[in-house]
C-alpha cells in the first residue's frame, strides 16, 4: 500500500493550520504598527507646520483643529514663561482618536519675537 494514513494527513493539516495562524497574526500585528506610526507621523508633521507658521505665534487662540485637511486632529497651545528672562516656551499638543492619543511639540521663542 502506498499513500498517507489519515493520522499523517491530520497531523500535517494541524501543523499547516498552526503556521498559517501564526503568519496571519504576525501580519495583522505589523499592520497595526504601521497604522499607528502613520497617525503619529501625520500628527507630528501638521503640528510642526502649525508651530512654524509665523501667524501662529502671534495668534491668541489656544485650541483648534486642522480641518479641512485633517479634521480628526486637534491642537491645543500652552504658552509659559521660562526662568530665562525674555524667553517663552510654547507647547503644542496634537491629539486624535477622541483625545486618546497625543503628542507634544515644544518650541522656545524670544518674548519680543512674538
Amino acid at each position: 500500500m502506498r499513500g498517507f494514513t489519515l493520522l499523517e494527513v491530520m497531523i500535517a493539516l494541524a501543523i499547516a493550520g498552526g503556521v498559517l495562524l501564526t503568519v496571519i497574526s504576525s501580519v495583522n500585528y505589523h499592520l497595526s504598527i504601521v497604522g499607528r506610526d502613520n497617525e503619529e507621523t501625520t500628527a507630528a508633521l501638521v503640528g510642526r507646520a502649525k508651530m512654524d507658521d509665523p501667524d501662529f505665534n502671534k495668534s491668541t487662540e489656544t485650541k483648534g483643529s486642522f480641518a479641512p485637511d485633517h479634521p480628526d486632529l486637534k491642537w491645543e497651545r500652552e504658552k509659559t514663561e521660562t526662568q530665562v528672562p525674555g524667553l517663552s516656551q510654547i507647547r503644542l499638543t496634537v491629539s486624535w482618536d477622541d483625545d486618546k492619543k497625543k503628542i507634544n511639540l515644544v518650541k522656545y521663542v524670544a518674548t519680543n519675537a512674538q
